[in-house]
């Protein structure tokens, strides 16, 4: 792919292409769900940004760093499938595909990292330091992504990995956040009732 001009003057009048061809609304619900992955995959930027400096001392900040730039790959992918109908998606010869491997791989992460964390006895804020923080912002950016998805299923048919891919990436992010958190020496602040 090359892209030698970044502004078309297509959008100018409130309309937008998918990668079929078809012109749509820009506040068209498959917009605007694209468009929340889109802005998740920036908060997983922002989180690797503030990780890597702390790269150099953790090294469960470079397996952070190596597990975020799989989880931007993925939302990428997701991105362009949405972007493309249905119907659309076996016309390109390279379409990525969300394979249930990426939601096991999501889930043994998971369970890995729980391995150094204490049970949850309460409800936990979302606070802690910046890698810890946009995390716990991750998690709630991928929850509304999913139920955008999930809306958007109603009408247009979306591919059920997506679905299952945002679901156990918001635990991931939760439990992620828990794990980073503990490794930098934080406390984790409860609710209190």
């Amino acid at each position: 792919m090359r892209i030698t001009k970044v502004y078309t003057r297509t959008g100018d009048k409130g309309q937008t292409g998918l990668a079929g061809g078809q012109r749509i609304p820009k506040d068209h619900p498959r917009i605007e769900t694209y468009g929340t992955v889109d802005e998740l995959n920036s908060v997983v930027g922002l989180v690797r940004a503030f990780n890597r400096p702390l790269m150099k001392r953790l090294p469960q900040s470079r397996t952070l760093e190596i597990e975020l730039h799989r989880v931007q790959n993925r939302l990428f992918d997701i991105g362009g499938l949405l972007a493309t109908l249905s119907k659309d998606q076996k016309r390109f010869k390279r379409m990525p595909r969300i394979a249930s491997k990426e939601v096991v791989h999501l889930e043994k992460l998971m369970d890995a990292c729980q391995m150094d964390l204490k049970p949850l006895e309460e409800f936990v804020l979302p606070t802690g330091g910046p890698v810890t923080a946009f995390l716990h912002l991750g998690r709630t950016v991928c929850r509304r992504a999913e139920r955008l998805c999930v809306r958007l299923n109603r009408k247009e048919r979306i591919d059920p990995e997506i679905l299952k891919y945002l679901n156990r990436l918001s635990d991931a992010f939760f439990v992620l956040a828990r794990w980073i958190g503990r490794a930098q020496g934080e406390r984790e602040t409860l609710w209190e009732r």
